[in-house]
């Protein structure tokens, strides 16, 4: 059952972008309401936290100050103490100065800076994230440090220091709330295989600051624990008040008014996957839509049960003129199937972690720009492929559909969604090592109504695009408007043949020729890839096999049947450069 997300209400009467001293004269921006209870909240979760980290500190200086491991501190940093060489005191003045207070502050504030003016749409939300998780450490800090009185570690101290308690080590709290923060603002508002390298990178700071402290003799260990213990609790307190719609609503930033296009008649439906979209995301498009003349345009959201099939059915019902798919392969392919043949357009914003369709027709992969671009664009119109088998009812879909080695990577990367949301599309990969012993089956193939081809495979593919996942040119030549599909059959055997197959797979990427093949022959002798187009294919596997579309698993079954359909679905596309 859908949900519609309330729209934003109406502006007021008599704004304008000029002047004027009275209420109906200027646009104000409202403050949100029950913002002083979300503070409320917020004040209460940091108190508990302060309250928790000083309660661990007068532990740690009382009762349990002789028990172990805090007397094996000393020797800890008596340890590191001897270990010092000038090389190593250089590497840990840098990584200190990584966390010292000017330069949080200042990369802070560079950052935030940034988040409002760099994108296309300010990212508020981020930006107060940011922000107030520095900012919590930072006052939970304090109070740890007027209640809880440590010395620092008797050890000759490479910096000066303030007359302040040990613990906890506030180096390395600050660092665990910004670099942290930015961690997780680069797993979930960027895109690309590169951003979980970077996450990465940005959480290993914290602990070299953590390890630069306990080597200049700053610190004792519990003081570098307890510093990423708070750093990491203000995190979470500001990350549930602003990235989870926890309990804070924060002011959408309002679309300039200067530059907006004329109202564009009809209705225009927004069909958004919840676990992709959340509500920054919404609200940029939404600012994308009223820019472009698509005023109080509907959000409907999709569900467990009904992933978008059922919401855009409703909205060509009720008379709408565009509808917009924000979500994966998965959503895309529900709509799809809907719209097919009906001559609504379809405006893609890829927020999966697949988006194969979106990156073969060049779309950008952030959800405003993409958005944005499709609007500028004009209407086309590309092909889909239509399935049906044993266990399978007749449906379409946009990109790829596979049987064997390709179906149970899938199935292999969806049963751990944690993973694959971590990761992206690199959890394919993972996947596709755990499941490269696939026992080859026989099968039947009849392409356009000729005889019989018997072949042996480990996976059977049929798309619509030509590249997957990492830029992978699996099937080179294809295109989603030429009026055919086309098949890779895969059958390597041995080291041997998946390196031949390797190197058959990028040759045919790199030659950008059409995938054409004569039925009955090898593509080329020795080689375990065959490459076909067809309009109708016809797979008869002689044991059942795991099947998928797009990207989606689907029962497994010995039957498969293929079919292209021109021109199905209409979609709004950048425009091409010649």
């Amino acid at each position: 059952m859908s949900t519609a997300v309330p729209e934003r209400p109406a502006e007021l009467p008599g704004g304008g972008d000029g002047g004027g001293a009275g209420a109906t004269g200027a646009r104000r921006r409202a403050v949100p309401r029950g913002i002083g209870w979300s503070v409320c909240w917020i004040t209460a979760l940091t108190a508990c936290q302060a309250a928790f980290m000083v309660g661990i500190g007068l532990l740690i200086t009382g009762p349990a100050h002789h028990l172990w491991p805090l007397t094996a501190e000393d020797r800890v940093n008596r340890a590191l103490e001897g270990m010092r060489t000038p090389a190593l005191t250089g590497l840990s003045s840098v990584a200190s100065e990584a966390g010292n207070t000017l330069t949080v502050i200042v990369v802070t504030l560079m950052c935030c800076l940034g988040m409002l003016l760099i994108p296309r749409l300010p990212m508020w939300r981020q930006t107060v994230f940011l922000a107030l998780a520095v900012s919590l450490q930072s006052l939970v800090f304090l109070v740890v440090t007027v209640a809880v009185d440590r010395h620092r570690p008797d050890v000759h101290r490479l910096d000066g220091s303030l007359p302040t308690s040990s613990y906890t080590s506030g180096h390395t709290g600050a660092a665990t709330a910004l670099y942290g923060g930015l961690a997780v603002l680069t797993l979930t508002r960027l895109r690309g295989p590169w951003r979980t390298t970077v996450a990465c990178l940005l959480c290993v700071l914290p602990l070299l600051v953590g390890v630069a402290r306990l080597y200049r003799g700053m610190h004792h260990p519990t003081d570098v624990v307890g510093g990423v213990v708070n750093g990491g609790l203000s995190l979470l307190v500001a990350g549930y008040a602003l990235l989870t719609d926890g309990f804070v609503t924060v002011p959408p930033a309002l679309a300039p008014v200067a530059g907006r296009r004329q109202p564009v008649p009809g209705r225009t439906v927004v069909v958004f996957n919840p676990t992709v979209t959340d509500q920054a995301d919404r609200e940029a498009l939404r600012q994308v839509l009223e820019r472009h003349g698509h005023l109080a345009p509907a959000f409907v959201e999709t569900t467990a049960d009904d992933p978008g099939g059922g919401q855009t059915a409703d909205a060509v019902r009720e008379g709408a003129t565009l509808v917009v798919v924000c979500g994966g392969d998965g959503t895309l392919r529900a709509a799809a199937d809907v719209l097919a043949g009906s001559g609504v357009p379809l405006a893609l914003v890829p927020c999966g972690t697949g988006n194969l369709l979106a990156r073969n027709l060049g779309l950008p992969p952030t959800p405003a720009d993409a958005l944005d671009a499709a609007l500028r664009g004009t209407p086309h119109r590309i092909d889909l492929g239509w399935v049906e088998g044993d266990g399978l009812a007749s449906t379409h879909f946009t990109a790829m559909s596979g049987a064997g080695l390709d179906a149970a990577m899938v199935q292999r990367a969806n049963a751990n969604s944690r993973i694959k949301s971590l990761l992206g599309w690199p959890a394919y990969v993972l996947a596709a090592l755990r499941v490269l012993r696939t026992p080859r089956t026989g099968l039947s193939v009849c392409l356009d109504g000729a005889p019989v081809l018997r072949r042996t495979a480990r996976m059977v593919l049929v798309g619509n695009i030509a590249t997957v996942q990492g830029g992978v040119p699996l099937l080179p030549g294809a295109r989603p408007d030429d009026g055919r599909l086309n098949l890779l059959i895969l059958d390597p055997r041995g080291l041997g043949g998946w390196a031949a197959a390797v190197r058959a797979l990028l040759r045919r990427g790199t030659s950008g020729s059409p995938s054409t093949a004569v039925p009955g022959s090898r593509a080329r002798d020795g080689v375990p890839v065959e490459y076909f187009t067809f309009r109708r294919a016809e797979f008869t596997f002689d044991a059942p096999q795991p099947r998928e579309l797009d990207g989606d698993s689907v029962a497994a079954g010995r039957r498969l049947t293929a079919e292209v359909r021109p021109g199905a679905l209409t979609m709004l596309l950048p425009k091409r450069e010649k």
